[in-house]
C-alpha cells in the first residue's frame, strides 16, 4: 500500500470520522477546481471509536450509501488514519542515494525508530528536501501505523465497491486543504503560525502551520456529540433530529440558551487549552490567525465568539469558495457541510500531486 502514491487522475476523498462518512470528488481545469460530486452518510454511534474503526461492515454499507447518493462513477479512493495511530519521523539520508537505494537502506534501519515489529506495520516515505542542517543530506519523512489501521480502511473501501489508492494521514489531508484557505486569509500566510482547529463529534484536532507546513498536532476528547445528547434529553428529539438542529442551529420554539452557551463555553476552554500545549512546547509562538473547521464549526457565529474570547483572528473554514459546482452538487446543501469537509477534500486533491 503506497501513502504517497503520485497519480493525476482524479479520486474520491473519503473522510471517515466518527459521526459519518464524507465523500468528495474533485476535477481540475488549469488551476481551478471543480466539485463533480459530494456526500455525507451518517453513521450509528460506535461504528467508529476513538478514531478506530469498530465494524467494517457499517462503514463499509456507509461508503456505499455514500457514492450511490453522490452520483459518482470514480472508484479509486483515498483514505487516512487519525495521527494518533501513526508514526512520523524524519530522518536523514545521503543526496546521492537512488529512490531503490533510499527504500532499501530505509528498510535496513526502520526497526530502530518504529516502535513495532515491521511484520504488524505498514510504512512509507517520502523525501521532503535537502536538509538545511546539511545539503549533503536528504530529510526524508518516514511514516508507519499499525497495519489493522490501514486494512480495517482498505475493507471497508472493498465493501463499498471501490479501490484504495492512497492511505494518508488525516494531520496531512488537513495541510493539504489548506493551501485552498491561504488566499482567504487577510495576511499572506508565509512565516505566519496558523491554527486549524477541526471540531467534530467525538474529537477536537489542533493542527499549528508554519509557513503552510504541519509543525503541531493535538487530539482532544471533546466534540458535538456532547450537545448534541443534551438537545436530545432537553427537548425529546432523537438522536438523528437533535444533530440536524444542532448543525443548522434551528432548535425548538422553546429553545433555552442554557443549552447551546454552555457548550460554547466548554468549546472555546477545550481550544484554549490546546493552544496552551502548543505555546509551551514551541518556545512561546504565537498564533497569528486560526481556521475553525469541523461540523461544530458550522454552529452561527462562533469565529467571532472565539475571537473576541482568545484574542485571535478567526475564520470558518470553506475550501470550495473559488470552486464551481457540477449539476449533481446542491449548493445549499454543501454550504451547510463544508466546515466538515476539510480531510475529505484534502484526500481528493491527492489525486493531483
Amino acid at each position: 500500500m503506497s501513502w504517497f502514491n503520485k497519480n493525476q487522475s482524479a479520486m474520491l476523498g473519503i473522510d471517515i470520522s466518527t459521526a459519518a462518512v464524507k465523500l468528495l470528488e474533485l476535477s481540475r481545469s488549469g488551476v481551478r477546481y471543480k466539485v463533480e460530486s459530494y456526500a455525507v452518510a451518517p453513521l450509528p454511534q460506535d461504528a467508529v471509536i476513538d478514531k478506530n474503526i469498530a465494524n467494517v461492515e457499517v462503514i463499509g454499507n456507509a461508503i456505499k450509501a455514500a457514492v450511490k447518493q453522490s452520483g459518482t462513477r470514480a472508484r479509486r479512493a483515498c483514505v487516512a488514519v487519525a495521527g494518533s495511530s501513526v508514526m512520523t519521523k524524519i530522518i536523514a539520508m545521503p543526496v546521492s542515494l537512488s529512490e531503490d537505494e533510499m527504500e532499501e537502506q530505509i528498510m535496513v534501519e526502520a526497526d530502530q525508530y518504529v516502535p513495532y515489529s515491521l511484520d504488524e506495520v505498514n510504512l512509507d516515505f517520502e523525501v521532503q528536501g535537502v536538509s538545511k542542517a546539511n545539503p549533503d543530506m536528504l530529510d526524508v519523512l518516514l511514516v508507519a501505523s499499525r497495519r489493522e489501521n490501514i486494512e480495517d480502511r482498505v475493507a471497508a473501501l472493498s465493501h463499498a465497491g471501490l479501490k484504495a489508492a492512497i492511505v494518508d494521514v488525516e494531520a496531512f489531508a488537513m495541510e493539504n486543504a489548506f493551501v485552498l484557505l491561504a488566499d482567504q486569509l487577510p495576511d499572506a500566510v508565509e512565516k505566519r503560525t496558523i491554527a486549524i482547529v477541526d471540531v467534530g463529534a467525538t474529537m477536537t484536532s489542533l493542527n499549528v502551520l508554519y509557513d503552510s507546513k504541519t509543525i503541531y498536532t493535538r487530539d482532544q476528547g471533546f466534540g458535538g456529540k456532547q450537545l448534541t445528547e443534551e438537545i436530545q434529553r432537553r427537548y425529546g428529539l432523537s438522536y438523528e433530529e437533535a444533530g440536524l438542529a444542532k448543525k443548522h442551529g434551528g432548535l425548538p420554539d422553546n429553545y433555552i440558551p442554557d443549552v447551546l452557551d454552555p457548550f460554547k463555553k466548554a468549546m472555546l476552554q477545550q481550544i484554549a487549552r490546546s493552544l496552551q500545549f502548543f505555546v509551551s512546547s514551541s518556545a512561546n509562538r504565537g498564533i497569528d490567525a486560526m481556521i475553525l473547521a469541523g461540523g461544530c464549526a458550522s454552529i452561527p457565529g462562533l469565529d467571532k465568539l472565539v475571537e473576541r474570547d482568545l484574542g485571535i483572528p478567526s475564520y470558518i473554514a470553506n475550501p470550495f469558495i473559488n470552486m464551481a459546482l457540477s449539476n449533481r452538487v446542491k449548493p445549499q446543501s454543501l454550504s451547510n457541510d463544508t466546515p466538515a469537509m476539510m480531510i475529505a477534500c484534502g484526500l481528493a486533491l491527492r489525486g493531483f500531486d
